[in-house]
């Protein structure tokens, strides 16, 4: 079966990027630290691209990795505190082909 890919854009409001690292590092950690169908976490800025935008390029065994993910305490934790900090999410699906 092909991996997931997800790559997931976040809008910042001005000048929150540093708050919005110091949540979206730990879950990145932890994602590949503690998810079996986790295989990559990367948080990605722009070296010439907007200064308050967060790219995510997530590699998962499948939708159920996924989907189990979006369940753990790390990535509610990540949700609840970047709510006020985020203007806009753009979220797409990619299955990797092998």
């Amino acid at each position: 079966m092909a991996k997931l890919i997800i790559w997931a854009v976040f809008d910042l409001k001005p000048g929150a990027l540093s708050a919005f690292m110091e949540y979206i590092t730990p879950n990145a950690r932890a994602s590949v630290r503690d998810e079996p169908g986790c295989r990559q976490f990367d948080v990605l800025v722009a070296e010439d691209g907007p200064e308050d935008q967060v790219t995510l390029y997530e590699i998962y065994d499948d939708a159920a990795a996924f989907e189990a993910h979006l369940q753990t305490p790390h990535f509610a934790k990540f949700k609840v505190a970047t709510q006020d900090l985020v203007s806009g999410t753009r979220v797409t699906r990619y299955h990797l082909i092998e």
